[in-house]
């Protein structure tokens, strides 16, 4: 049984004391959820994040949003990840922001997910379509596609991330599906969709190192979260917890979220 997983992808978002609110708000109402919940705020309130978090259930852990894949060097405004080792639990990577605003490519992201694997962190790995998804079959139906033909980009995408990746750490591997026309946008994928998608994505894993270790990898979903559509996830066998961006800077929103997933709602 995969444990559910809710990650808060705060951006470039919050002063410290937004932050110090918001983590210690978060802390004193999801400790009791046999969930984990990861918090991301930008690098520089990690350590007084940390600090909050120090004496927090263990359910609940930091994640820091990107990192390069050198330890140090002459790479001006990076973080590397022996920087933030023992710092945080868990790195996105590849977000489309990282690929589409700063042009970050596969084999790029594939050296970051070997770097955070080499300093005991957990890359929390995102892949996904720019234009929805459509198929001859689902433009039959009311809006909810029974088969999809998964895009080679995302496929790609998947592909070059578990490059010479270990079947021990792609066990502990994260993948975030995020397609990109529903970021922030309101507009979510249902969680049919979401479900569909993933479950091909699962496969493969599974191609690579057996169905046995691909049912064990947690996928999650993300795009336009909610406290309103979480349910719609949470409770896809498929889906394993949602990456939520934008509500995660909303207390109350991103609790309510966190509480339906550990089945409290």
């Amino acid at each position: 049984m995969r444990r559910p997983l809710i990650i808060g992808n705060w951006k470039m978002n919050t002063t410290l004391a937004d932050a110090t609110v918001l983590t210690t708000s978060i802390k004193n109402n999801v400790s009791d959820l046999d969930i984990d919940v990861v918090l991301c705020p930008p690098f520089v309130w990690l350590y007084p994040m940390a600090e909050i978090l120090e004496k927090a259930p263990k359910n609940i852990h930091l994640g820091a949003q990107n990192m390069w894949f050198a330890e140090k060097g002459a790479m001006t405004g990076e973080v590397s990840p022996s920087m933030l080792k023992g710092l945080v639990k868990y790195v996105i990577l590849g977000h489309s922001e990282r690929r589409s605003h700063f042009q970050e490519k596969d084999d790029l992201i594939n050296d970051k997910i070997h770097a955070a694997f080499e300093n005991n962190l957990t890359p929390i790995v995102c892949v996904g379509e720019h234009e929805k998804m459509t198929s001859e079959k689902s433009k039959k139906g009311p809006g909810r596609p029974p088969h999809l033909e998964v895009k080679a980009d995302i496929y790609r995408q998947l592909k070059s991330a578990l490059e010479g990746i270990s079947r021990e750490n792609a066990e502990k591997l994260i993948v975030a599906y995020e397609p990109v026309w529903a970021i922030g946008t309101g507009n979510a994928a249902t969680g049919a969709y979401a479900a569909e998608v993933i479950g091909k994505l699962r496969g493969v894993i599974a191609k690579k190192y057996g169905q046995e270790l691909s049912e064990r990898v947690r996928i999650l979903y993300g795009g336009s979260v909610d406290s309103d559509n979480i349910k719609e996830f949470i409770y896809q066998p498929e889906i394993d917890g949602v990456l939520v961006g934008g509500v995660s800077l909303k207390a109350k929103e991103f609790i309510k979220i966190c509480r339906e997933a550990g089945g409290k709602e």
